[in-house]
């Protein structure tokens, strides 16, 4: 029955994406193609996720779905995110380190920095700010598309002058319109209390989709979210990050580890072979006087049996292993599971599989990287991929180590020149940038058996009503026009007091002036007086 719902879910779902697709087509593309960039309608008519998040930022209703895409596609052009690149932002900007990407919550969601202290309010580098945060958020979501991510502002040292209300309230609509489904949470950390009016603007702008996803948080509090491991030494954290630029903070992943100890580098590598070809040669110089009978070779037979010595040895070390169930359809390689590598407590949930399928015609490259290369051992980490075949990578978990959601691992495919015997090490040193595609794993942790619980000692006590959310909701809302208005009445009053300050300055110049004017004509006078006293 379950599966049964969740079929006609998906189905629901699908329908509705091409309903959004042909709606967007006939009402929105027909009165103006220029309002758009191509390759940003070209996407949403491939990326059935990108429509889907839409969807669901706007609870599946096509009408209110379609107004949001045309809000966040004119955004796009008129910004040029498609264009935006580490170039097109001015360099000062990066080295600032006011936002940057760093981290994980608990969650496995990405941090996305904003050190609020280092924020200057300028009318002049406004558009700037508004492309670099862009930027991030672009980048992001090329790497890890579909993953959300965390907001974390640090108003640890800032005051009234570094908040900038027109800047804020493009960060909430970057996840509010322009980047649906992209927010886990935004945590404010350590907010002086003289801003609690100015964040509860913040909160209303936030919506109602997102009002739950605001958390104020100490400098205590926020171990509730974020590791230690990944916080700064000012909030109790042990991360000894410290942002420089270049190159930019954003990528976490090392080597692997083999099943046999460390992989060593590429040119240690070479040096130890050649090493072993050396002592080999000496060894069989010294042992040349020893007779060798000579021996039969059958080529065919040894082939054979090191094809079945590798059937073997594949099986053997896939058994046991987490299958997978989704495949990312890359433009190398296919790439299964999609997304996530799946590990539990259990000792026959602790290895995974990942299998690599070559789509194209050539031989593939590829090698494996993870953000966590103490805890995984992956068998084989680099190696190639003939056309039509597939690989079978086993990642498993050393020793007592736990998976986290923190963890990611990164695959790293490049086509190769069949009619070319070059070494995978100097290969992965020779290409281009341009032609490695590149595909992100994630780590879901498996929850074990719960423990059957008292409902009425253990769980918390809910009353359920129609209306008791939505009377919650209005009640917040309600509180928050309460201390707009104030905020509001407060800052009239304040222009107020300063145009009268004003106008009081002004006059009491004038009166200065008069004051000096008088003076002055009394020192005249004076020494008319005197000149007309004394004898001709």
């Amino acid at each position: 029955m379950a599966e049964l719902e969740q079929h006609e879910g998906e189905q629901d779902i699908e329908k509705k994406i091409e309903d959004t697709r042909l709606k967007f087509k006939n009402e929105f593309l027909q009165d103006s193609t220029d309002k758009y960039d191509s390759r940003d309608v070209e996407r949403l008519d491939k990326d059935d996720a990108l429509v889907e998040g839409y969807l669901q930022w706007r609870a599946c209703v096509v009408d209110d779905t379609l107004k949001l895409i045309d809000e966040s596609l004119q955004w796009r052009k008129e910004f040029g995110v498609n264009d935006i690149t580490e170039s097109t932002i001015p360099r000062w900007m990066f080295e600032t380190g006011a936002v940057y990407l760093h981290g994980y919550d608990k969650e496995g969601n990405k941090l996305f920095w904003f050190k609020v202290k280092l924020h200057v309010k300028d009318t002049k580098t406004i558009v700037d700010k508004k492309k670099y945060v862009a930027f991030w958020l672009e980048r992001y979501a090329k790497k890890e598309p579909g993953m959300p991510l965390t907001v974390v502002f640090d108003m640890a040292e800032s005051g009234l002058s570094n908040i900038d209300m027109e800047f804020v309230k493009y960060i909430i609509n970057c996840f509010k319109v322009y980047y649906p489904k992209f927010l886990s949470k935004m945590i404010i950390v350590d907010m002086p209390w003289i801003m609690n009016a100015a964040w509860k603007i913040v909160k209303s702008w936030l919506g109602p989709e997102a009002i739950s996803k605001l958390k104020f948080a100490s400098r205590s509090e926020v171990h509730g979210f974020i590791d230690p491991e990944y916080l700064p030494a000012h909030m109790g954290g042990t991360d000894p990050f410290k942002y420089s630029y270049p190159p930019l903070p954003d990528d976490d992943f090392q080597t692997p580890i083999c099943e046999n100890g460390p992989i060593v580098s590429e040119d240690e590598l070479e040096s130890k072979e050649g090493e072993m070809e050396s002592k080999d040669a000496l060894e069989s110089s010294f042992s040349s006087e020893v007779a060798v009978k000579p021996k039969k070779v059958n080529f065919l037979e040894d082939s054979l049996r090191a094809e079945d010595n590798d059937k073997g040895d594949t099986t053997s070390r896939t058994k046991g292993a987490r299958k997978p169930l989704t495949t990312f359809k890359g433009a190398l390689l296919d790439v299964s599971p999609a997304e996530e590598l799946s590990f539990g407590s259990a000792e026959t949930e602790k290895r995974c599989l990942i299998i690599l399928s070559n789509v194209t015609k050539n031989k593939v490259a590829f090698k494996v990287r993870t953000t966590a290369p103490e805890k995984y051992r992956v068998k084989p980490s680099s190696s190639f991929c003939e056309p039509g075949a597939s690989v079978d990578i086993v990642v498993s978990l050393h020793g007592g180590s736990q998976a986290s959601p923190q963890d990611r691992f990164l695959v790293m495919a490049a086509e190769m020149d069949n009619s070319l015997s070059q070494e995978l090490a100097q290969f992965w040193k020779e290409v281009q940038k341009a032609k490695i595609m590149e595909h992100r794993l994630r780590c879901q942790i498996l929850e074990g058996p719960k423990q059957a619980v008292n409902p009425l000692r253990d769980s918390p006590v809910e009353v359920v009503g129609g209306g008791g959310g939505q009377q919650e909701f209005h009640t917040a809302a309600l509180d928050d026009n309460i201390h707009f208005t104030s905020l509001m009445r407060v800052i009239t009053c304040n222009a107020r007091l300063e145009q009268k300050l004003n106008s009081c300055l002004w006059v009491q110049k004038v009166l200065i002036g008069l004051v000096l004017v008088l003076l002055v004509l009394n020192l005249l006078c004076l020494r008319l007086l005197t000149t007309s006293q004394q004898p001709s």
